[in-house]
């Protein structure tokens, strides 16, 4: 099923189960209300107009005895209670200005009780006005009885020339609410407007289901499209992110995935190109020096024989250092971690070193202060900062100038190792830490294997650490910069830079 089938089935759905809601509640509430009071009304209207003609009511004028006190009286009394029996209704005598009872058929008001009516508006219909007596107003409401039910009524209100008001009063008990009532109220009343309301819902959520699937669909065919474009061998395939904020999140992980993977094939496309030609290198001296002493044809065996197992050695030390260091990426390296001074071990190294930075006429500045004690392996850390000061020292022109620093920074411990010599391209400053890459490539077979500071990354991060590198440019020199934490800087030491 597409998006957009589906987005419009849950907008559809969303939109019936709201309306259903809508109308449950709707119900429930007309079910809580009591019955509408327009039925009886009507029924005791009806009635009132039998009445009417029985009493021959309709031609009484205004200049009459208050016609309720002749009701009152004798036979029409009477007659009153007669009809009342007979229509199953309650007939009552109210004077209206002082809101009292004249009469009462049911007998539950005396004449002179108070007798408070609730009026309500309530338009008569029009076969039903045309019996109304002259000088007389019809009127409607409800009342509370004696035993605190509560009656609705419909009755006449006669004016008499000194504007005394009289009304003779139909009552029925309000009826009960039922639900056969409140269908019939619901449908009268509310089904029309829902259903209309809810065609408007149907062809807004067919426009929400195109305009979303839209936006939404469309990054997501990119992202398809794109998908099976890496799986194909297009790792340089972007997608443009757009859509809600989900859609573009997915699409620029997607980005950083797809130039991650890039990056990774390119790793390993220079990987399997440097260690086949740092492997080529060895191997040919081998071979060529091993045959000249086979055939005779070496001036100096012994001399031969020495290159040989030179070059044996360093395949071996090549061999050694790809162990480590997949050993240190699979985390099965253990370190042996104890109390260490970074300062002492940065200062060992330097002196150790300076005497090929004196012979290559380098100088070497070590300028290591008291830094707190760390915990770490310090045979892989003494590792770390040799290859960091050998690699400044070769990479250095003679009378050029390295430093090794200590200080406190970040809440941990760095020792930096800064240089003037050849630099590093800002395009190759994202790479040097990658297994056999090297910025110098013309450095013939007496170059390094290109693994030291892969491995120096490996171990600094098994330390909790991070190591760095910054260079303005090819001779602009290098900085390496390795940070350790170290749980015991105080603030006092923390803000110290050196």
């Amino acid at each position: 099923m597409s998006l957009r089938a589906r987005l419009l089935g849950s907008y559809l759905l969303l939109l019936g189960v709201t309306l259903a809601v809508i109308a449950g509640a709707l119900l429930l509430f007309l079910f809580a209300q009591p019955a509408p009071a327009a039925p009886t009304y009507q029924k005791l209207a009806t009635i009132g107009r039998e009445l009417v003609n029985e009493l021959n009511l309709a031609g009484l004028s205004a200049d009459t005895r208050p016609l309720l006190q002749r009701l009152a009286q004798g036979r029409l009394l009477a007659q009153l209670n007669d009809f009342a029996a007979t229509n199953a209704v309650r007939l009552l005598g109210v004077n209206m200005d002082q809101q009292t009872v004249l009469f009462d058929t049911a007998e539950k008001f005396q004449r002179g009780d108070p007798l408070p009516l609730n009026r309500q508006a309530y338009a008569l219909p029009l076969y039903l006005r045309r019996f109304l007596p002259v000088q007389s107003e019809p009127v409607f409401g409800s009342f509370t009885d004696a035993d605190g039910s509560e009656w609705l009524f419909s009755g006449l209100i006669v004016i008499r020339q000194n504007q005394e008001r009289n009304a003779l009063l139909l009552a029925d008990p309000r009826p009960p609410q039922t639900w056969d009532a409140v269908r019939e109220q619901f449908r009268d009343n509310l089904a029309r407007p829902l259903v209309q309301a809810g065609l408007v819902g149907v062809v807004i959520a067919v426009l929400l289901a195109a305009i979303i699937s839209r936006n939404v669909a469309r990054p997501l065919q990119q992202l398809g499209d794109a998908a099976a474009a890496v799986a194909a061998g297009d790792y340089n395939r972007r997608v443009p992110p757009g859509g809600p904020p989900e859609i573009r999140a997915v699409a620029e992980a997607f980005n950083d995935m797809s130039a991650q993977v890039s990056a990774a094939r390119q790793a390993q496309h220079d990987f399997l190109a440097n260690v086949s030609h740092d492997l080529k290198t060895p191997l040919t001296s081998i071979q060529g020096y091993s045959q000249a002493i086979m055939d005779g044809a070496a001036k100096d065996p012994a001399q031969a024989a020495a290159i040989i197992h030179e070059e044996a050695a360093r395949l071996n030390r090549m061999v050694l250092q790809i162990t480590e260091l997949a050993r240190l990426q699979a985390g099965q390296l253990p370190l042996q971690k104890q109390p260490v001074d970074m300062a002492a071990l940065a200062a060992a190294v330097g002196q150790r070193l300076a005497i090929v930075a004196q012979e290559k006429g380098i100088a070497l500045h070590i300028v290591t202060p008291p830094v707190p004690t760390i915990s770490g392996d310090g045979d892989r850390l003494a590792q770390v900062v040799t290859n960091l000061v050998s690699n400044a020292i070769k990479y250095t022109p003679s009378g050029g100038q390295v430093w090794l620093r200590t200080q406190v920074n970040s809440g941990g411990v760095e020792i930096a190792v800064q240089d003037t010599g050849i630099g590093i391209p800002p395009e190759d400053l994202p790479r040097v830490f990658e297994r056999f890459y090297q910025v110098d490539k013309t450095r013939g077979p007496r170059r390094g294997t290109g693994l030291g500071l892969a491995i120096a990354q490996e171990i600094v991060a098994a330390h909790g650490g991070r190591i760095t590198a910054t260079s303005a440019g090819p001779g602009q020199g290098t900085t390496f910069t390795v940070w350790l934490p170290a749980p015991q800087v105080s603030s006092a030491s923390r803000g110290r830079s050196l």
